[in-house]
């Protein structure tokens, strides 16, 4: 009563086929497949590239060069 039987598996499994068919379920499969090798190449390369990078420097009053740029403040509301 817990688990299904090796039958009801063989049926669930014929159902799917029918309904998708071999073809898309073939390219579901490579498709997953290409995605978790994509995972594991980024994070073996994820680490090695990662280490001497730090977080992106943020622009500050002495580096804009940009006559245009409109400098603003955000105040809250009281």
């Amino acid at each position: 009563m817990g688990s299904f039987s090796i039958w009801h598996w063989l049926i669930v499994l014929l159902v799917v086929v029918v309904i998708f068919g071999t073809k898309k379920l073939r390219n579901i499969g490579s498709d997953l497949g290409g995605a978790v090798k994509g995972f594991k190449e980024g994070m073996k390369s994820g680490g090695e590239a990662g280490e001497g990078d730090g977080p992106p420097q943020q622009v500050t009053s002495a580096q804009r060069v940009d006559a245009n740029t409109v400098d603003v403040e955000a105040k809250s509301k009281s």
